[in-house]
């Protein structure tokens, strides 16, 4: 009698261990389907920074994740001028490397160290951003703006 028992707790034990195994590869399965959903929602770009030179021009920064890793951004720089009575976008340039900056610290707080403009023609404009908070600020990108079109200061 004792046999029986025995192979009974057995199977029982089994048959609890392959429904926690099923049980736990289901929640699994649907915690990394919740993740990649996560990460293709997540934001691919974010405004980080923008300024209105009266009626002439709008400059935007602009943090773009990378596809390829996703702790790594590149960051657009945006001309746009008034076109009947619409801001259209006349002139962009990469600021740094293309994927060179870091993401969280990009669009995060403090992520924009300087961005100086002014309202003049040739207008001028400076860009810093956070590297990352133990390295500090790069350093400042000189630019000019010309008739809509920028170009290295």
């Amino acid at each position: 009698m004792s046999l029986v028992r025995n192979d009974h707790r057995d199977r029982t034990r089994r048959a609890a261990t392959a429904a926690v195994t099923l049980l736990m590869a289901a929640v699994l399965g649907a915690a990394g389907a919740g993740a990649s959903n996560a990460d293709t929602a997540a934001p691919r770009t974010r405004q980080i920074a923008s300024s209105v030179l009266g009626s002439d021009y709008k400059i935007t920064l602009t943090a773009l994740r990378s596809t390829q890793d996703q702790y790594a951004a590149s960051v657009r720089l945006q001309v746009h001028t008034k076109t009947g009575g619409a801001w259209k976008e006349s002139d962009r340039v990469t600021v740094g490397e293309v994927d060179g900056w870091f993401w969280y610290p990009l669009t995060g707080s403090g992520a924009v160290c300087e961005f100086s403009t002014a309202s003049t023609e040739p207008a001028p404009l400076t860009v810093s951003l956070l590297i990352t908070p133990s390295i500090g600020c790069s350093e400042p990108t000189h630019y000019v703006v010309k008739e809509g079109r920028v170009f290295a200061g």
